[in-house]
């Protein structure tokens, strides 16, 4: 009887060479940049492509590695075709299946929409679709080693990755390597689901693996400083990380909490990155709290922290961030001079030394963040086109962004006066709901159908503020 096992993906594992997994996935994640592609690869990706566990990538990866290696096909990358892997339960046996005859040729990947109108957006609906259904093998097995698995059997109930709670089961005396990589890979897996997915449904389950990450920085580390290091940035950016959970699930206090722990466990370390990092959504936090003056301020604090990390990308966004408290502040002068910053900054392009946890920051995200400045100094028409970009620019891997800007637009428009088109960016962005579950997206959207109210009569308007109703009763 055969074994229930991946079969090894030896051709990925030969074009790796002589780099580490960590090093490939670095090179996975520059190749993306460089076609304005956003993929979150990392070493543990890289081994479940090796060991078969992903039989065929999404297509953001497909184009990626195709971009990587001209003139090979899939099938050449060891990769299954799609049709073979879309839609099935994943059944695979210890002996490989005979070959099967060549697929047909792919269809080139589409070529990215940009602001074309209705066209435009039934183009990016129906590319969304697409790779959502291909992408749900994936995601269901990324869903299910967050919640029920880990790396090391001991390290995933000890990090609160298994069934059992973190209090149930001690954790080692003293962390070693592969502690710390558990710790690591928490932090990659939060990330991952959040993208996808949103918060609500992941902040408590995320509390388990920090409670156990800060327990083995208490226990200390038998190893050399570097694991000692890593185990302190991989707390701290775990900490960030449920802080940013709590965020954007409206618990704002457990936020500041998180935010707060992840600073001094930077300062402790002296790790820079980790310190921009935390003052970075700290300055978030404070704005979205009414606390202007201090998103300045932690701004401006992560910008001094990150002034040698050689990372333009990372002050282009502490930069707006800064023009984010600024426009609450109503101080339109500091607010502009801040974005030409983050323009500059961000126009010097993508590095080496930009951190893992910023592959979100795009230009759609920079689009976003002007709509944001531009909606707290009143100027609602703008604030639309800036949103409208974000969602045209957007990729559907990252499903919370797009649900989140289609509904900021819808907000945007309806203050500045398009009723029927913050309707349909409304619906849109209800489209997404069904696998996104996010506060601050459901408040967005209570704010659109609130500004939309009076206009209810128009069917458009009629037709989103019944399913909003419908959606807000499900919930």
């Amino acid at each position: 009887m055969a074994s229930s096992r991946a079969v090894p993906n030896h051709a990925f594992r030969v074009l790796r060479a002589q780099r580490s997994p960590a090093e490939f996935a670095a090179a996975v994640r520059r190749a993306a940049r460089e076609i304005g592609e956003h993929v979150a690869c990392d070493a543990r990706y890289v081994g479940r492509v090796e060991a078969g566990e992903i039989r065929c990538p999404n297509y953001a990866y497909e184009r990626v590695f195709l971009h990587m290696f001209p003139g090979l096909t899939l099938k050449d990358l060891g990769f299954r075709a799609r049709e073979e892997v879309r839609g099935r339960a994943a059944r695979i046996t210890a002996d490989p299946p005979p070959a099967p005859p060549p697929p047909p040729p792919l269809p080139p990947p589409p070529a990215p929409v940009r602001d074309t109108g209705p066209a435009g957006t039934a183009a990016r609906t129906a590319r969304a679709t697409s790779d959502a259904r291909d992408t749900s093998e994936e995601g269901d097995v990324l869903r299910r080693a967050f919640m029920t698995s880990g790396p090391v059997t001991v390290m995933a109930a000890s990090l609160g990755l298994g069934g059992a709670p973190a209090a149930a089961v001690p954790a080692p005396r003293r962390a070693g390597e592969s502690e710390v990589a558990a710790v690591e890979d928490a932090v990659r897996r939060i990330r991952l689901l959040d993208d996808r997915h949103g918060a609500d449904g992941l902040y408590r389950q995320a509390a388990r693996p920090l409670r156990a990450a800060y327990a083995l920085l208490d226990a200390g580390s038998a190893a050399r400083q570097t694991t000692a290091d890593r185990l302190h940035s991989g707390a701290g950016e775990l900490s960030v990380s449920v802080g940013w959970l709590a965020h954007d699930s409206g618990r704002f206090e457990d936020a500041r909490s998180h935010y707060a722990e992840a600073l001094a466990t930077a300062r402790v370390a002296a790790d820079p990155a980790l310190e921009a990092h935390a003052f970075c959504n700290m300055s978030f936090l404070a704005r979205d709290a009414g606390r202007c003056r201090e998103a300045v301020r932690a701004a401006q604090a992560g910008a001094r922290a990150a002034a040698h990390l050689a990372s333009p990308r990372l002050l282009s966004l502490l930069a707006l961030r800064e023009a984010g408290g600024w426009a609450g502040l109503g101080d339109r002068t500091n607010c502009e001079r801040a974005l030409s910053l983050a323009h500059r900054l961000f126009d010097r392009g993508p590095s080496d030394a930009d951190p893992e946890w910023m592959s979100f920051f795009g230009e759609p995200e920079l689009e976003s963040q002007q709509a944001l400045c531009h909606e707290a100094l009143g100027d609602w028409a703008r604030a639309a086109r800036h949103a409208y970009r974000a969602t045209a620019l957007q990729d559907p891997h990252f499903a919370r962004n797009l649900a989140l800007y289609r509904a900021e637009l819808s907000t945007d428009l309806a203050r500045a006066g398009s009723p029927d088109a913050a309707a349909v960016a409304g619906a849109q962005a209800l489209d997404l709901l069904d696998g996104v579950q996010s506060s601050r997206i459901q408040t967005r959207l209570a704010t659109t159908a609130r500004a939309l109210l009076p206009q209810r009569r128009l069917p458009e308007v009629g037709a989103f503020l019944d399913r909003h109703t419908s959606a807000k009763a499900r919930a």
